[in-house]
């Protein structure tokens, strides 16, 4: 096994629920479908650190970061992932579009010997540049990461290497070509739904849009489903299949009306105004107040599918979570664990030599106190005037752990 190759791919905002493979009867994603049938799909998989840079700390060090840090940069003396991934004489790449990691001094690119970024996923005018040159399929953000993941294989597949691929769709904006779209509503007509981050109803949004952000999004994850299909091609095409090992995760899910919310957490202008309406006054995102999120499995409970040649596919049950990637990652290349991971290898439970790793898995954002300024969903700061209950679950039952006084 120490020889094998490994790809890791993270998905952000792609719901469990919303795979053939985890139950899904209505999205279309026959890719990963047929990988997931002949692999390890975990049955029992929880985001730890919420959202999205939290996630990827938890990944690249085997912790549970949301307990020392927040949305901010790897610590300076924190050694990443691939830097010991180096050590095994591993050629170590990443390949993204997640905006956030490399910008302003986040350093999510340390340890890897290459870092090669998609650009015009971050909103603003980088995104708006980036739009002007989209003409087809191939020009939007998860088709352009997976073709470079796919022409870098070409020229590396002689060599041995760890590429972390890491695409934001299907992240909103939900604006995928329209044949994407269409199967999943037949009247499409190219709109565009932004989630408004809270209650859905208050801010009057219809049915309509509902159905229409859902549709939006389920296309995006068919558009990463057949790109995701064309890299696995590639690794059949150049003889990698039997020794690459390959996991497919995410980083959290979505809320599209569950518990009353559009959005993965809640926040608000001053003066209670919605989404579009602070942007009406001349608000700035950072101008925002974030709110009371609860993180309910649609959110917490996430995929993780691992294709590990030569092991039998099946589902595998037994409670995990992303910082247990790092340790499995160490595992599988045959390298040392470093002292301090809060987290554990899935190999032990791949192998029936244990029934469970963990008896309880937490996801959480960050432990800040009331009124502190933080970074909660981006790189804007927002003032915190309502705290939020960490999810506590045993595998059956979900503990949404609060402060006292605060609503259950």
């Amino acid at each position: 096994m120490d020889k094998m190759n490994i790809i890791v791919v993270v998905s952000d905002t792609l719901r469990r629920d919303h795979l053939p493979c985890y139950g899904s009867k209505t999205v279309l994603a026959p890719n990963l479908t047929a990988l997931a049938q002949r692999s390890l799909v975990f049955e029992d998989f929880y985001a730890a650190s919420f959202p999205t840079v939290p996630a990827r700390a938890d990944l690249l060090t085997g912790k549970y970061t949301f307990t020392c840090m927040g949305w901010e940069p790897l610590p300076a003396g924190e050694v990443p992932l691939p830097a010991r991934l180096n050590e095994t004489g591993m050629l170590t790449t990443a390949i993204v579009d997640t905006p956030f990691l490399v910008r302003n001094g986040y350093g999510y690119d340390r340890g890897f010997q290459d870092f090669l970024w998609i650009r015009g996923q971050r909103s603003g005018p980088e995104h708006d540049d980036v739009l002007r040159t989209r003409r087809t399929e191939q020009d939007y953000f998860a088709p352009q990461t997976f073709q470079t993941a796919i022409h870098w294989l070409d020229r590396h597949h002689d060599e041995r290497f760890f590429l972390y691929i890491d695409t934001w769709d299907p992240h909103e904006p939900w604006d995928p070509p329209a044949h994407y779209v269409t199967p999943y509503l037949p009247d499409y007509a190219g709109e565009v739904v932004s989630p408004n981050y809270w209650n859905w109803k208050e801010d009057r949004f219809s049915e309509r849009d509902l159905a229409v952000a859902r549709a939006c999004y389920c296309g995006e994850i068919s558009m990463v489903d057949h790109w995701m299909g064309l890299l696995l091609e590639k690794l059949e095409t150049l003889g990698l299949a039997e020794r690459t090992v390959v996991l497919f995760t995410s980083d959290h899910g979505f809320y599209f009306g569950e518990h009353d919310q559009f959005g993965k957490t809640r926040f608000r202008w001053p003066g209670n105004l919605g989404f579009e309406e602070g942007f009406i006054k001349g608000y700035k995102m950072g101008d925002q107040f974030s709110y009371r999120s609860p993180l309910h499995r649609e959110v917490s409970r996430i995929p993780l599918i691992m294709h590990l040649p030569g092991e039998p596919a099946r589902r595998v049950a037994g409670l995990s979570s992303i910082p247990d990637l790092m340790p499995t990652l160490l595992d599988l290349a045959g390298a040392e664990f470093p002292a301090g991971l809060h987290a554990s290898s899935l190999m032990p439970l791949v192998r029936g030599e244990v029934q469970a790793l963990h008896p309880i898995v937490v996801t959480s954002g960050s432990l800040e106190p009331l009124g502190v300024i933080q970074k909660i969903v981006d790189d804007q700061p927002r003032k915190v005037v309502e705290l939020s209950p960490a999810s506590i679950t045993d595998g059956e039952w979900d503990l949404l752990y609060s402060v006292s006084g605060e609503a259950v």
